[in-house]
């Protein structure tokens, strides 16, 4: 019986900073990892600050759409994460 899944896509949030220039710093999960909503998947670099990013859903990191190091602006998408209604229990 297939289940109906959903894809959640993460964005670089505007962090409020003066500067532009924000940086993937490392990828803390990899592709076709589980991750629960809320677990740390990405850390970004702005200036002196650093900034992990959280999963939106509790599923798999279907696809990374950056590298570590590169320059990222805000709105841009991140990665693309999937999420079906039983992933909870399997995780």
């Amino acid at each position: 019986m297939s289940q109906a899944s959903m894809q959640a896509v993460l964005q670089v949030p505007a962090m409020g900073f003066t500067t532009g220039m924000v940086t993937v710093s490392v990828w803390l999960v990899s592709e076709g990892d589980c991750v629960l909503a809320g677990d740390r998947v990405v850390q970004l670099v702005a200036g002196a600050a650093t900034v992990d990013l959280l999963a939106p859903v509790t599923g798999r990191l279907a696809r990374q759409l950056v590298d570590e190091d590169d320059p990222v602006e805000p709105g841009e998408s991140l990665a693309l994460f999937t999420a079906t209604p039983a992933a909870e229990g399997q995780l």
